[in-house]
């Protein structure tokens, strides 16, 4: 918790040094411009945007804050969904690329390959054939198409991060389960998952962030309303005339994204310490 108050309090602060020291027009070099413009229409006051937090969306409306929080809402449910599918199924495709080599050595590299994939051009794929698809006499909805956007950049940081801890085993301790008569189950069990432990958490933040951005890009490219993803367009519209209001859509995600983060590091903690307590 310190740590991402730190964080955010140095990138206030790097934020504020560069407006002072920036010029107005940015910085390009041969045409392409390397540094962003700093003047207030591009780059508001830290202070203006987090005042504009506490104002009306629109005239007579609620604060922006209570829409940023139920866009964020709205988008949570997706990013669970497609962290959770998302993760499972990493975790399988994992124990079988650890339980059979030859389905690692084939299988490995197209998980990789589909992360090169531009998800900009996946989603409207995914919403299409969504729209064609139905839960038995449940329509398909469009945020189903976020979570299975959400879903396709967790499982890859599950899977290979899992594939490493189930591989991390000493060989003294895989032939010792050996010396027991443990089969492959068993010895999965009692000695590869809990191994591979400290290589899950980590990859499990890494989903989390990424079934943020999922989301996020998901209902962009879908069109899908009400997440903080549309809410990021809409704002956008109007940064001419209130470019601060377009910085709340944009911190409402991060902080979306750093939340999933903390409550997959609660997840660890609280399991880290029932282990300590067990032994």
């Amino acid at each position: 918790m310190l740590g991402a108050l730190a964080a955010l309090l140095l990138g206030a602060l790097l934020w504020e040094g560069y407006k002072a020291v920036g010029s107005d027009n940015g910085a390009s070099l041969f045409g392409v411009r390397v540094l962003p413009r700093a003047d207030d229409s591009a780059m508001p006051h830290v202070l203006d945007i987090l005042k504009r937090f506490g104002q009306p969306e629109l005239a007579g409306g609620d604060p922006i804050w209570l829409v940023v929080l139920d866009a964020c809402l709205f988008t949570l449910r997706s990013v669970a969904v497609g962290f959770g599918v998302g993760a499972l199924i990493g975790l399988l495709l994992a124990i079988v690329m650890q339980r059979f080599r030859v389905v690692e050595r084939g299988l490995l590299p197209y998980v990789i390959l589909s992360q090169t994939v531009p998800l900009i051009a996946l989603a409207p794929v995914i919403a299409g054939w969504g729209g064609k698809l139905s839960l038995g006499s449940y329509p398909w909805q469009p945020w189903m198409s976020v979570a299975t956007i959400a879903a396709y950049l967790a499982f890859f940081p599950v899977a290979v991060g899992m594939l490493r801890g189930l591989h991390s085993p000493a060989a003294i301790a895989e032939e010792l389960m050996h010396s027991y008569a443990a089969g492959w189950w068993r010895t999965l069990v009692k000695l590869r998952l809990p191994a591979s432990t400290p290589y899950l958490f980590p990859a499990l933040r890494l989903a989390g962030a990424a079934a943020v951005v999922g989301a996020v890009v998901g209902e962009i490219s879908t069109g899908t309303r009400g997440g903080i993803g549309r809410l990021v367009i809409e704002y956008s519209r109007e940064a001419t005339g209130d470019p601060a209001k377009v910085y709340t859509a944009m911190i409402g995600a991060a902080l979306l994204g750093l939340a999933v983060a903390a409550l997959v590091g609660a997840a660890e903690f609280l399991l880290n310490r029932r282990r300590r307590v067990l032994v």
